[in-house]
């Protein structure tokens, strides 16, 4: 089938690679941890990150209030602007909610605090259907002053965004990309052909980021680069140059971590607790999720060692991990 034609319109935000959903830190006594924030952001920033994502399921957002939402924005934009890097790093807030005017909204705030595009998730608990579905994504297109990337994922929302919806949503001049995070091969690998060229396949897991990017897909907004920036830059970059033996190898080397960060517990607390042993962040998340339990916690610490993030047992960080995070202070 020919890919869908679209009006030509603004300019688009460089949408592909690795763009990270970045965990968000807590203090002992949950409020945020700014200063640890601030190291994972020059982190992936020096790491060679693609995009950085704020704000969204991996950063705990549906627990997040407003003024923090847009202080992690601020500082995001702020960190990234500041620190050196070979090009651009593109941030994608999240703004997504299941209120239609509340994510317009908050897409317009993301806009004045210099975000490049929203991360827009399908609107969770009220269960709309495709009709529905469709009106949300334009009027947040329309209204919200952002390029936006359409986020699906059932599994959190009970509702899947179906290829004939997005590939309609595709032609929308200011819809820029999905986020597919639905498992679904057979409609992912038709969006990946049908889409129009300039709208972005982005994997929703990192274990489906290697399959996703042999159907044409063009990066992932992946969890565990929090943990492997590089190793997942370096992914998406061979593939994208063609280097399919190579690309294999780092995705066979990393698959166990990219599995691990969903096991034992809901994302982001295998994550976080990945972050707390390698010392780069605080495991601390906020209710109703709480930290990894001990015997998960063990054996996320057994995998890491394996993998060459841990040096000790004690859950010291490799050495070149922590040169990488003081250089980033």
């Amino acid at each position: 089938m020919t890919p869908i034609a679209r009006n030509p319109g603004r300019a688009r935000p460089a949408l592909g690679g690795a763009l990270t959903a970045l965990v968000t830190p807590f203090t002992p006594d949950g409020a945020l941890d700014e200063a640890a924030f601030r190291r994972l952001v020059s982190w992936q920033v020096l790491s060679g990150i693609d995009g950085l994502v704020p704000c969204g399921t991996t950063g705990e957002a549906p627990t997040l209030g407003q003024a923090e939402r847009e202080r992690l924005l601020d500082i995001t934009v702020e960190v990234a602007a500041t620190r050196p890097s070979h090009r651009r790093v593109t941030i994608v807030a999240g703004t997504g909610t299941n209120d239609t005017d509340a994510t317009i909204r908050a897409t317009r705030r993301a806009a004045e605090l210099g975000a490049d595009a929203a991360l827009v998730v399908a609107p969770y608990y009220n269960r709309p259907d495709q009709r529905m579905l469709e009106s949300h994504f334009r009027a947040v297109a329309d209204e919200g002053g952002l390029p936006v990337v359409v986020y699906n994922v059932p599994s959190r929302t009970g509702t899947n965004v179906e290829a004939d919806t997005f590939l309609r949503l595709a032609t929308h001049p200011r819809i820029v990309a999905v986020k597919e995070a639905s498992g679904n091969l057979e409609q992912i690998a038709r969006i990946c052909r049908e889409r129009p060229r300039d709208v972005a396949v982005l994997a929703g897991d990192d274990a489906w980021t290697l399959p996703i990017l042999a159907l044409g897909g063009n990066g992932v907004i992946s969890v565990a680069s929090n943990e492997i920036p590089g190793e997942m830059v370096a992914l998406c970059a061979a593939a994208q140059a063609g280097d399919w033996d190579h690309a294999r190898r780092i995705h066979e080397r990393w698959l166990p971590l990219m599995l691990a960060n969903f096991r034992g517990a809901p994302n982001p607390v295998p994550v976080k607790a990945a972050l707390a042993l390698m010392g780069l962040a605080s495991d601390m998340v906020r209710r109703p999720l709480l930290p990894l339990d001990d015997d998960a916690r063990a054996r996320l610490a057994h995998l890491l060692r394996s993998l060459g993030l841990l040096e000790l047992p004690g859950g010291r960080a490799a050495p070149e991990t922590a040169i990488a995070v003081e250089g980033a202070a």
